[in-house]
């Protein structure tokens, strides 16, 4: 198991810079259309396995798709349709480094200038992005969301194995959510917490149950805006918003540090920016998955051989601004460690493993260590820190298609009854991927997938720490209010079916249907377990009464039906920097519930129902944008 540290990063740094010419080292975006033909590619065998910890930098995927593009032919699998080559052969131009001067295609300025033997380029670049989204819900009640970004970019090389960049978005957006109920953070049938240590008001809070964004399709809306939002009509510091009900203006940024060393055997990248570890395929990783917010993190990949794979990453999480910038902080202090090891035999079997700490932040050198193994470092130092492991194995035979399995364990609490108790707390996924070898389009694929999140998961009751004194510090799998594995919520899960293929050399395309299964986080059925906010018991999660999880004969559910139809199309092809991307489509919601008080320890019956508290709902979603130099 590996992690970083800062002094390795300075001295990654330090020897980088003597190099002498160029190469383009920073991240490439995880929504670009690259990781999906990437991983088509995988998949039919065109190149050697990739890291499973991403973004991948632009060297990185240029060379990817210089191995496909030389291999190809070769291959026993069957090779590219010219359609498939050339999306390769445009992918290859898009990443390749700018020419010098002005480029109207990119949005950006290119210079390069030798400084005292070390080679300096930069590359100055504008973006826009519009997006307009609206649901129509009963009653014909219309929610309506803008998202409108402007960014400056400022990105370049110095030398060959060390490049840097800095990104500043401003932004104006409107996202409303509705508050469903308030919820009990802390199961109310436990005793009394008079022994507890004070404050003791820190603990049974009831907090406010939003809804997701009202004009996004479930679990998709994924803020920009770092820290807080000011509304138009109050822009000052006391006007520090968490969430922008009404428009609002926002601001956010993305620096960056990244190169390699020994012939790119070895990657390094001290960042802020979304990232995605463990994911059998995009967006789909339980452990760290792309839905997360952004942190600052410096992160190492060693690759010796095509078949062995360390990654590590230790980083600074942000708060969730519920409370004010300070008060929110106040108990927020933490930091994220996890490290990952791959094994990968041909195209045919791929298994890594590996380990996560979510940790108070302190000088502790031990999740700091490359050598370390994050789990077992815990028994050294005390238990006060959120533990978990994980690991995936994925079987394929190229050409035809994969199968992968996945699970995570939040914490360990080793019963006989692991299946029933609240305490267990774990996440898996079972999916297949089939590639459709369709004539008229190219990269096709299929998959089906089924997630489940037990209750809890991803929660960690708040715990005292000897360094914040009477503070009970906030340790759940979380980054600004977020979960850092899956975008489903604890005690719950999903079945996915998706198409999806790119029909022409600039457009893209997919056809998705979900039934995503959630217990009530809100309301006089609530189910315990059921949200990020959720707490076990801070006395001890062995002691009585112990709480039994039955899915879906425990409380109120809500069952979603969904299904949507996307797509983008470019217009480079027409010397245009413009891109237009949409989706459209419908969600059925409605719940079920029992006969008998929620929690109630043992299985009973469930039927649907619908009232005032837990409604029918039958909506439509659409939602177009716009890119204006799209990277």
């Amino acid at each position: 198991m590996h992690k970083n540290t800062c002094f390795f990063a300075l001295v990654l740094i330090l020897i980088s810079v003597f190099s002498l010419a160029s190469q383009t080292h920073t991240s490439v975006l995880l929504d670009h259309p690259v990781y999906y033909v990437l991983e088509q590619a995988q998949m039919r065998g065109l190149c050697s396995p990739l890291p499973g910890a991403k973004p991948y930098s632009r060297a990185l995927i240029l060379e990817a798709i210089n191995e496909i593009l030389g291999n190809e032919a070769h291959t026993r699998f069957g090779g590219l349709t010219e359609q498939e080559r050339g999306i390769l052969e445009n992918a290859r131009k898009t990443f390749s480094p700018s020419k010098k001067g002005l480029d109207w295609g990119r949005g950006s300025y290119y210079f390069e200038s030798p400084q005292e033997g070390i080679h300096f380029s930069g590359d100055l670049g504008l973006g826009a992005e519009f997006l307009f989204s609206s649901g129509i819900y009963p009653g014909d009640t219309v929610a309506w969301a803008t998202d409108n970004w402007l960014n400056l970019s400022f990105k370049g090389d110095l030398g060959t194995r060390l490049s840097y960049g800095f990104t500043v978005f401003g932004g104006v957006m409107r996202s409303p959510r509705s508050e469903l109920g308030l919820y009990n953070t802390y199961y109310p049938g436990y005793p009394s917490f008079e022994e507890l240590p004070e404050p003791s008001s820190y603990y049974n809070q009831q907090i406010p149950a939003y809804s997701e964004a009202l004009a996004f399709f479930p679990y998709t809306y994924k803020k920009r805006w770092d820290g807080f939002v000011w509304s138009f009509s109050k822009i000052d510091n006391s006007g520090q918003l968490p969430w922008p009900q009404d428009p609002s203006i926002g601001y956010s940024m993305l620096p960056e540090l990244a190169g390699t060393l020994l012939n790119n055997h070895i990657t390094y990248r001290f960042a802020r920016l979304d990232r995605e570890w463990g994911g059998m395929t995009n967006g789909s990783s339980i452990t760290f998955n792309q839905s997360a917010q952004p942190f600052l993190a410096i992160e190492t990949t060693v690759r010796p051989f095509n078949w062995l794979i360390f990654s590590s990453l230790s980083g600074v999480l942000e708060y969730y601004n519920a409370k004010g910038i300070k008060d929110s902080a106040e108990s927020s202090q933490n930091l994220f460690s996890i490290s990952m090891v791959e094994v990968n035999y041909k195209q045919y079997l791929h298994f890594d493993v590996g380990s996560t700490a979510l940790w108070p932040k302190r000088f502790e050198l031990g999740y700091l260590f490359p050598l370390a193994d994050n789990f077992f470092y815990q028994n050294n130092i005390g238990d006060f820190d959120n533990m978990s492991l994980f690991f995936d194995l994925k079987g394929q035979y190229p050409g035809i298609g994969k199968l992968w399995f996945s699970f995570f364990l939040d914490e360990i609490n080793p019963e006989r009854a692991i299946f029933e108790l609240d305490k267990s707390m774990y996440a898996f996924q079972l999916g297949t991927t089939i590639h459709l070898p369709i004539p008229v389009v190219s990269f096709s694929s299929i998959t089906l997938s089924y997630t489940k999140i037990e209750p809890y998961c991803y929660t960690h009751t708040r715990v005292f720490v000897p360094w914040y004194g009477q503070i009970p510090m906030e340790t759940s799998y979380t980054n600004n209010g977020r979960s850092l594995g899956s975008y489903l919520p604890p005690n719950s899960d999903e079945i996915l079916l998706r198409f999806e293929t790119m029909p022409t050399l600039h457009s893209a395309a997919r056809l998705q249907y979900q039934m995503i299964r959630h217990g009530a986080d809100y309301g006089s059925s609530a189910v315990d377990g059921s949200s990020l906010w959720s707490e076990l018991d801070p006395s001890g999660r062995s002691e009585k009464p112990i709480l039994r999880k039955y899915f879906l004969q425990d409380g109120a559910y809500q069952w979603m039906h969904i299904v949507k139809l996307g797509g983008e199309y470019s217009f480079t092809q027409f010397n245009a920097p413009i891109t237009l991307f949409g989706e459209v489509g419908v969600v059925f919601s409605y719940f079920t519930n029992i006969e008998g008080p929620a929690n109630s320890g043992s299985p009973s019956v469930y039927s649907v129902i619908d009232s005032t508290e837990y409604p029918h709902s039958t909506s439509i979603i659409a939602t177009i944008g716009i890119k204006v130099f799209p990277k």
